[in-house]
């Protein structure tokens, strides 16, 4: 096992910040003001606006234990994304899903609560798929641990995925243990000029085929593919495609995580539809671009919002308002009726009193 920062802070100073976090949770179910939880405050824009208290995770730092040999790392929340990274891949190992920084200060805990992935989502799994185990504070400040540290450990209910992608409104994630995977031992990427239903088409083909796709994008006139992994595996499928190489492959990938492409500089209101790979959404308007082989739409629209979010359901998928349009109305895909009573009934068992983060996904919760 190798230690890597755990004991950068000493017992004592990590016991005076759980303390200042459970007086923090202490004063707000007192009071009534709410906790605005945060770490490295890159994901602000991600979700509804609250208004409270500020919680700050970021002092809750340091990498606990990375056993390489077991594929699993546990950090604590306040982490930053980079030194994690940096850290798996000095062991050749790295974060499958392949989460966006959208800045310097991108924090572990933030990773997990937003439980955003990048391109490689679709074939290598989300966030959730690659969370072991949780540490947290609940809604009344009591500490909880759901999982592990081993794939095999599934005794009960996977609480600790329950937390992944709730943006702070179940509980303030002070620790997670991480499944990590070996980089891949050589990548390519490839492109051709294609229009967007061809672009879908040939996704859709390609995924059904022994080829080793890590990432596929059309970024609105080229179709992007990554390919990754035995290097003669790789060679084989880049014979067999006959694309155009694209020598900037690793910097369009990041530019596309990052949202860093020409195509997101624009004010115009950005919708994430997520969606079936083989869904086309030209019948709403504005520009699009198309990731996740297919089953993600980047969508930049002046539509209504109640238009794209039956556009979606129909479609079999929902939509969430990234950035733009109006902050403080609706965010996500609105809930049916039954799923709005079990997200209820959740929030009320974590968050009794609405003290974390309430709001932050759906105006009542």
């Amino acid at each position: 096992m190798i230690q890597t920062g755990g004991d950068r802070l000493s017992d004592r100073k990590l016991d005076a910040i759980l303390n200042e976090f459970r007086g923090l949770i202490e004063e707000a179910n007192a009071t009534g003001v709410p906790l605005v939880i945060r770490g490295g405050n890159t994901k602000s824009f991600y979700g509804r606006k609250v208004n409270g208290t500020p919680l700050d995770v970021g002092p809750y730092t340091g990498i606990v234990s990375y056993e390489p040999t077991e594929l699993v790392i546990t950090a604590r929340a306040g982490t930053p994304l980079r030194e994690i990274e940096q850290t798996l891949a000095a062991q050749g190992q790295m974060l499958a899903f392949e989460p966006p920084h959208f800045g310097e200060g991108a924090t572990l805990g933030g990773v997990v609560a937003c439980g955003l992935s990048g391109p490689r989502r679709p074939y290598a799994g989300a966030v959730r798929d690659f969370v072991l185990g949780v540490r947290c504070l609940n809604g009344l400040g009591a500490l909880l641990n759901f999982g592990g540290q081993v794939m095999k450990n599934v005794a009960g209910y996977d609480l600790s995925r329950l937390m992944t992608g709730a943006q702070g409104t179940l509980g303030v994630i002070l620790e997670v243990s991480l499944k990590v995977l070996p980089m891949p031992e050589f990548e390519k990427t490839l492109r051709t000029e294609v229009d967007p239903s061809n672009a879908i088409r040939l996704m859709n083909e390609w995924a059904g085929q022994p080829l080793p796709l890590s990432a596929a994008c059309h970024d609105g006139d080229y179709l992007y593919i990554r390919l990754s992994g035995k290097k003669s595996a790789v060679i084989s499928s880049i014979q067999k495609l006959d694309l155009e190489n694209c020598s900037n492959g690793t910097e369009f990938w990041e530019a596309l995580r990052e949202q860093h492409l020409a195509f997101f500089d624009d004010p115009a209101p950005l919708w994430r539809l997520s969606l079936p790979s083989t869904c086309n959404t030209e019948d709403l308007s504005g520009s699009r671009l198309i990731d996740w082989g297919g089953a993600q739409h980047w969508l930049k629209t002046a539509e209504r919002a109640d238009v794209i979010w039956e556009t979606a359901k129909r479609l079999g998928g929902s939509a969430t308002l990234v950035r733009g349009g109006d902050q403080n109305g609706m965010i996500f895909q609105p809930l049916t009726d039954g799923l709005f009573a079990l997200h209820r009934r959740v929030k009320q068992a974590f968050d009794p009193n609405a003290v974390l983060n309430p709001g932050r996904m759906y105006p009542e919760l």
